[in-house]
């Protein structure tokens, strides 16, 4: 198990999803004189380690029911087996703790 594992895991091709809203919002409050530097640079570290977290989750809950078992696209962690269910699902509660404490 490597920190590559982990971060393809992460699914980094999904991390736009986390960015893009706080992009549009900072966008929209800088057309009104309002953007925020200091509230947008919290705002994007909440929404990428939420994207994370729900990657993590959604890892841990299909391999746990087998629904990656039989898998084609990219691997998973828990489905491959490199790591025990409860690692990734751990993965995923720090994920969000980062996403809370930002």
């Amino acid at each position: 198990m490597t920190a590559r594992d982990w971060l393809e895991a992460a699914r980094p091709h999904t991390w736009a999803n986390g960015f893009a809203p706080v992009i549009a919002g900072t966008g929209a409050a800088a057309l009104t004189g309002q953007a925020s530097i200091i509230r947008a640079i919290p705002a994007v570290i909440v929404g990428w380690f939420l994207v994370i977290g729900v990657n993590y989750a959604n890892d841990y809950s299909d391999g746990i029911r087998g629904t990656d078992d039989d898998r084609s696209g990219p691997f998973r962690l828990t489905a491959s087996g490199l790591v025990q269910p409860y690692g990734v699902k751990h993965a995923a509660f720090v994920a969000f703790g980062v996403a809370a404490l930002a």
